[in-house]
């Protein structure tokens, strides 16, 4: 396993080459309290591409920040520097990982080549409104995963319909008819949310991979 050591602003990700490969770059996105695998999962066999896995702020080999201050755009923005890294790539997130998946999906629609949503630990969804806060103090030293993340990022307040914001820009930019697949049989509201929205398709994780694998722009995207 290779990897490649990038920078976010003072942290450090870990982007593991799992197994090398020719074409697009399948990159893998871990669930809350997880790390990449060491491996290449048996499920990516089929993949002719290149397959890596990224460990996200305070998990894995990546830095493990003093104090927390985690959110789920911390975590985009460590998708979006591994993107800037490989180029364009197909996304498979569990839990956490497939709700950051979704949102680089709409963020960078021309470099994400589809995204499947799939079981694992993470971001549930936070109440619809206002609520009662509850601060927790952990004393350092912090390791991975970081408790802070463990805390933050299970409860971060999230309505579905942002969810479907990303959902929406996915499908209206990617150039795919049908840019995000969704895997997993557990739907938080979020995830119930977007499996919803036109251009959101639900199917196994090896039909995902095949359909994004030989997926074709749409005429009027380019």
């Amino acid at each position: 396993m290779n990897t490649d050591l990038l920078t976010h602003n003072k942290v450090r990700l870990a982007l593991h080459q799992l197994r090398p490969g020719t074409g697009r770059a399948l990159l893998l996105l871990h669930g809350l309290g997880e790390a990449s695998p060491n491996e290449p999962p048996p499920w990516t066999k089929r993949w002719v591409g290149p397959v890596y896995g990224l460990d996200f702020t305070g998990h894995g080999m990546s830095t493990v920040p003093l104090g927390g201050g985690y959110s789920a755009e911390t975590l985009l923005a460590d998708a979006d520097i591994a993107l800037a890294h490989l180029g364009e790539a197909t996304l498979v997130g569990r839990g956490l990982g497939a709700y950051v998946a979704l949102m680089i999906t709409g963020a960078r629609p021309r470099l994400v080549r589809g995204a499947v949503l799939c079981d694992g630990p993470g971001l549930w969804g936070g109440a619809t409104g206002p609520a009662s806060s509850s601060f927790v103090n952990i004393e350092p030293p912090y390791s991975a995963p970081d408790p802070n993340a463990l805390v933050e990022l299970s409860r971060d307040l999230r309505p579905p319909d942002y969810a479907q914001l990303f959902a929406r820009l996915a499908v209206e930019h990617s150039g795919l008819v049908e840019p995000i697949a969704v895997a997993a049989v557990v739907r938080p509201p979020w995830l119930a949310a977007v499996t919803d929205e036109v251009g959101v398709v639900c199917c196994s994780l090896d039909d995902a991979l095949a359909g994004f694998a030989t997926a074709v722009s749409r005429p009027d995207v380019g």
